[in-house]
């Protein structure tokens, strides 16, 4: 994967682990409270393990809320280990609920694409599956116009050596995650997946985005 410019892309790579004394600090990044008035909005992402994609958004200004969870198949209300037998269409998402007026769509979607490889079908890493697939489940003409401009803009870049797979798709359908699977980065810092894995790419992320991170 190649940077054609600044604006496109910005590939996230492994360095130093994070940590342990941020431990406190992260935990009140999830699920703010909204404040009285604030009108928000919300956007579907599907980029991998809903890991590592929460700890990434969490992090943003403007983002209040991000819930992993499980949607665009055809079972109701699955549990993890259905969607990881790979028959139920779902896919890991995370749902995000964000005040525009502090972070647009189009700066989520930044993210979006920086933050995974959206050329390997079905695949981040070593993570292998539909359940890991790349998708945009947009839930408004705008939001399915802005990611499909984003993708055209990307593909006719160069910015990859191969294809954007990322499919755009209207929204489905979303079932909340197990418990111990939200805040999940947050709650178990030093677990094997989340030190060597996620720690390594959260860096190199909040380097990339220091100006758009919460304060704390």
């Amino acid at each position: 994967m190649r940077t054609i410019f600044s604006g496109i892309l910005l590939a996230i790579s492994f360095a130093a682990c994070s940590q342990q004394k941020k431990e406190n600090k992260l935990e009140a990044m999830n699920n703010e409270s909204i404040p009285a008035g604030v009108k928000t909005d919300t956007a579907t992402f599907g980029e991998g393990c809903f890991w590592c994609t929460e700890a990434f958004f969490q992090r943003l200004n403007g983002v209040y809320k991000v819930l992993s969870g499980y949607g665009g198949g055809f079972v109701e209300n699955p549990t993890y280990e259905q969607v990881c037998d790979k028959n139920t269409g779902h896919a890991e998402l995370e749902r995000i609920v964000y005040d525009p007026s502090k972070i647009t769509y189009d700066e989520l979607l930044e993210v979006f694409w920086k933050t995974h490889d959206p050329t390997t079908m079905n695949q981040q890493g070593n993570d292998i599956g539909p359940q890991y697939r790349s998708v945009i489940y947009y839930h408004n003409e705008e939001q399915k116009q802005k990611a499909e401009h984003y993708k055209d803009a990307l593909n006719k870049s160069g910015a990859w050596d191969r294809p954007i797979v990322t499919t755009i798709e209207p929204f489905k359908n979303f079932y909340p995650a197990e418990n111990y699977h939200q805040n999940y980065y947050n709650d178990n810092t030093n677990q094997g997946y989340c030190r060597f894995v996620i720690a390594p790419k959260l860096e190199k992320f909040e380097k990339a985005f220091k100006n758009k991170l919460k304060d704390h």
